[in-house]
C-alpha cells in the first residue's frame, strides 16, 4: 500500500514538473488579459523614437498593443478636439506644458493605483512564466518633486479636480524631456568682428557686441543683424525670450491664485525700478532705430531663416532648432552657449518649453470601451497610465532623449547629459528653468505679447501703460 501511494505521489510530481499539469487562471486574471489597444497621438517624433520602449512594455503586457500616430503641429489641436467631440480620440496624447490646465477637463488624472496582469517568471530550479494580477501604487506627488526638474511640478499638478476633496493635488501628465532656451551664434560672423567669446550677460559687453555685429547698407537697411531681439512675429519664440527677460529681471508673472502681475513691482524687494516694464524696454531697444543697439525691424525675415542664411549673428532657440539649422545650412559654422543672465545675479533663470504625456478622460466613457463593461474601461485607463509612467522612468526616458535629441526632464540624467557635445548646453539649464501659466488660450496670449512689443516700439514713452493693457488682456484668457 505504501509503495502504491509513493508511486501516485511520484506520478503527480512528474506531471506537475513536466508541464502536463493544468494552469488554472482566476476569473480576475482572465478579465485582465483581454486584448487592449491603446492609441497614442503625438507631434514631432516618429514612431522609431518609441519602438524599443513599446517592445519592452509588450514583453510584460503582451495583451496590450499600442498604435502610434504622428501629426503635423499645424493640424494637431483641431484633429484632437474633433476626435474627442466624436468619441474617437486617442487614449494617450501629448500636449505642450502650457496647455495642461487648459485641457484639464479632457484629462483623466493619474489614479492612486493601477491593476494589471503582468507576465512574471517564478521558480528556482524550473522557471516558468505565469500571468499575475498586480495592483501597484502609482507615482506620488513627492516622486514628481524629487525625480523631475522643479518646473515640472507646477505644470503637471493641479488641485480641485476631486469632487470629494477639492484640496487634493492630482497628477495630470508626465514629461519625457524639458527643452530650454539657449543662445545660438554664428562663429564666422563673430570671428570677422574680432569677438572671441559670446556674451554671458545682458550687459554693456552684450550691447557692444551687437553694435559690432550689426551692419547697414548705404540706404540704412540692416544687411547683417547682430541679434534677433526687438521684434515680435518674425522672431522665433519672441514670447519666451521676453518672458524670461522679465523673470530674470525679477518680475513675478502670476500669483498662485491666477492673477497676472508682470506689470507690478514685486513686494519685499529693494530695487527702485519695475522689472517687467524695464525688461520690455530693454527688449524693444534692439528694434528702435533711435537706439545704438538697433539691429532688428519688422521687415526682417524670420529669425531662423536669417540665421541659416548667415545674416544673423545671434539667435535664441531650443534644442529642437538644432536639426532645422543643420538641415538648412549644413556647412554653417555655429555653436550654442547658455542663455545670457543678469550680471551679478545670485540665481540663474532659464526658460522651459516642452511637451507632456497624458491620458484622455474619454477612455472611461467611450462607448466602444463600455461595450465590454466599466471594468474593461478602467482596465484600459490603468494600462494607459501604466504605459505613460513606464515611458517616464529613467531607462525608457534615457532611450527617448538619445534618439530624439532632447534634454532630459529627469534630475538623475542631467549631469551625464550635460556632457553631451550637442544637447549638453540645453540639459545644463534644465534645473533652473521656469515657465508660467498663460491662460486657456496660449495663442491669444502670444499675440498679446507681440502686440505689446509693436506698441512699445511705436510709443516707448508709454511702456508702463502698454504693459498694463497687456496684463489685463492676458488676465482675460486665464479667467
Amino acid at each position: 500500500m505504501k509503495n502504491k501511494t509513493l508511486a501516485i505521489l511520484l506520478l503527480l510530481v512528474f506531471i506537475l514538473t513536466t508541464g502536463f499539469g493544468c494552469k488554472v487562471q482566476s476569473t480576475e486574471v482572465k478579465a485582465g488579459l483581454k486584448p487592449i489597444k491603446l492609441t497614442y497621438w503625438r507631434v514631432w517624433d516618429d514612431q522609431d523614437a518609441f519602438a524599443s520602449q513599446i517592445t519592452k512594455y509588450q514583453l510584460v503586457h503582451p495583451n496590450v498593443s499600442i498604435e502610434y500616430r504622428k501629426f503635423r503641429y499645424e493640424e494637431y489641436e483641431s484633429q484632437l478636439l474633433d476626435a474627442f467631440a466624436e468619441d474617437r480620440g486617442p487614449d494617450i496624447f501629448s500636449i505642450p506644458n502650457t496647455w495642461v490646465k487648459r485641457y484639464v477637463n479632457k484629462i483623466e488624472p493619474l489614479p492612486d493605483s493601477t491593476t494589471l496582469v503582468f507576465k512574471v517568471t517564478q521558480g528556482t530550479i524550473k522557471k516558468e512564466v505565469i500571468d499575475e494580477l498586480r495592483t501597484n501604487k502609482t507615482m506620488t506627488l513627492k516622486e514628481v518633486k524629487n525625480n523631475f526638474a522643479d518646473v515640472v511640478y507646477g505644470d503637471v499638478v493641479a488641485k480641485g479636480l476631486d469632487a470629494k476633496n477639492l484640496a487634493k493635488e492630482q497628477i495630470l501628465a508626465l514629461p519625457l524631456y524639458v527643452d530650454t532656451l539657449a543662445l545660438y551664434f554664428n562663429k564666422d560672423l563673430f570671428n570677422n568682428a574680432g569677438i572671441a567669446e559670446p556674451p554671458e550677460f545682458w550687459n554693456k559687453t552684450f550691447q557692444q557686441d551687437v553694435k559690432k555685429l550689426t551692419k547697414q547698407d548705404a540706404s540704412g537697411k540692416i544687411a547683417q543683424s547682430g541679434v534677433a531681439l526687438g521684434g515680435g512675429t518674425n522672431i522665433q519664440r519672441s514670447f519666451d525670450i521676453l518672458s524670461v527677460l522679465m523673470m530674470q529681471n525679477g518680475a513675478e508673472m502670476t500669483t498662485d491664485s491666477g492673477g497676472v502681475i508682470f506689470n507690478e513691482k514685486p513686494k519685499n524687494t529693494s530695487v527702485s525700478y519695475n522689472p517687467g516694464p524695464e525688461a520690455l524696454r530693454f527688449y524693444t531697444d534692439f528694434g528702435n532705430p533711435a537706439k545704438e543697439v538697433y539691429s532688428w525691424n519688422k521687415d526682417q525675415p524670420d529669425s531662423l531663416q536669417l540665421f541659416t542664411n548667415g545674416q544673423l549673428a545671434m539667435m535664441f532657440g531650443y534644442a529642437y532648432h538644432l536639426p532645422m539649422i543643420k538641415a538648412a545650412a549644413p556647412k554653417m559654422n555655429f555653436s550654442v552657449v547658455k542663455l545670457p543672465q543678469i550680471e551679478n545675479s545670485n540665481q540663474p533663470v532659464n526658460y522651459a518649453n516642452y511637451w507632456v504625456e497624458t491620458v484622455s478622460k474619454k477612455i472611461l466613457t467611450n462607448p466602444e470601451n463600455l461595450k465590454n463593461g466599466a471594468s474593461y474601461a478602467k482596465l484600459k485607463r490603468d494600462s494607459a497610465w501604466d504605459f505613460v509612467q513606464f515611458l517616464s522612468k529613467e531607462e525608457q526616458a534615457k532611450s527617448y532623449v538619445q534618439k530624439a535629441m532632447r534634454p532630459t526632464a529627469l534630475r538623475s540624467l542631467v549631469t551625464k547629459q550635460g556632457e553631451d557635445p550637442e544637447i549638453g548646453i540645453f540639459a545644463s539649464q534644465v534645473l533652473t528653468s521656469k515657465s508660467w501659466y498663460q491662460g486657456k488660450d496660449v495663442i491669444s496670449a502670444e499675440k498679446i505679447f507681440n502686440d505689446m512689443i509693436d506698441q512699445a516700439l511705436l510709443a516707448p514713452d508709454n511702456i508702463d501703460k502698454i504693459m498694463d493693457d497687456a496684463v489685463s488682456k492676458v488676465q482675460q484668457t486665464i479667467n
